[in-house]
């Protein structure tokens, strides 16, 4: 199955990327918001994701 990484719908803190990075490969997001956290340059990566990723919307 070829997944594509989205911005999560459901799983959203501000924009749903840790959420959709998190569903993407199947691991806690709050493990992926810890890892951001402890990123040193972890607002621009987070802000170039926002910005670039779609949103996942939920199929009918």
């Amino acid at each position: 199955m070829n997944k594509k990484l989205t911005k999560s719908s459901t799983d959203r803190a501000l924009t749903g990327v840790c959420g959709g990075i998190a569903e993407h490969f199947g691991i806690p997001s709050l493990a992926v918001r810890l890892i951001f956290i402890f990123i040193p340059s972890n607002l621009i990566i987070y802000i170039i994701l926002a910005i670039t990723l779609p949103d996942n919307y939920p199929s009918l």
